[in-house]
């Protein structure tokens, strides 16, 4: 009995010295980003501005927290991503632009004019049905349909370059359709 809870007391200090205190100065907004860099070294020069929330004189509290607004650079995948959209998606084993992903396409593309400097690769991807071997052809389809649709409107076929990681890398686990959906996709990278 002794033994038992010598053990107990000694997890349980354990578990208690693993323990950390909150950073009071982390964001607690649930982006999933608390910090941002300003290095020139970067690919992603962003700057950050702190904003505080309307405050009259008695509202204000000195735990009160200042969250970072954050500028996007432009011709950056957060850019791309936020203001345009970086994934179109398909039907079931097709790898036809669908009008939906038209839309998404076009923004691409009048994105890309603005940004001419930017090159982009598109990775086509595919659910987990089919062989490994099929669903690697199938996401270069579904790639190269991006990009020739990209063509199409005006964009410079040495700008965009495509990778097809098949049933590899799903966006979304699970066996329903729901899920399936999701991962059959054409996604675009800024390089």
């Amino acid at each position: 009995m002794r033994t038992k809870f010598a053990s107990l007391f000694a997890a349980l200090l354990l578990v208690a010295a693993c323990e950390t205190t909150p950073d009071e100065s982390a964001s607690t907004s649930g982006a999933g980003e608390t910090s941002s860099t300003t290095s020139g070294t970067s690919s992603e020069n962003v700057t950050s501005t702190p904003v505080t929330p309307e405050a009259g004189p008695s509202d204000s509290t000195p735990s009160e927290e200042i969250v970072m607004a954050k500028t996007v650079m432009p011709g950056s995948q957060e850019d791309l991503v936020i203001n345009v959209g970086d994934r179109v998606f398909f039907d079931f084993d097709r790898s036809i632009i669908i009008a939906a992903s038209e839309k998404t396409l076009k923004r691409q593309a009048a994105w890309m004019r603005q940004n001419s400097s930017v090159t982009i690769t598109v990775a086509g991807h595919a659910d987990e049905r089919g062989t490994r071997e099929y669903n690697l052809a199938l996401g270069a389809r579904r790639a190269t349909s991006v990009k020739n649709f990209l063509v199409a409107l005006g964009i410079s076929p040495s700008r965009i370059a495509t990778i097809s990681y098949g049933k590899e890398r799903p966006d979304a686990l699970g066996h329903t359709e729901a899920a399936w959906s999701q991962n059959r996709r054409g996604v675009s990278t800024v390089n």
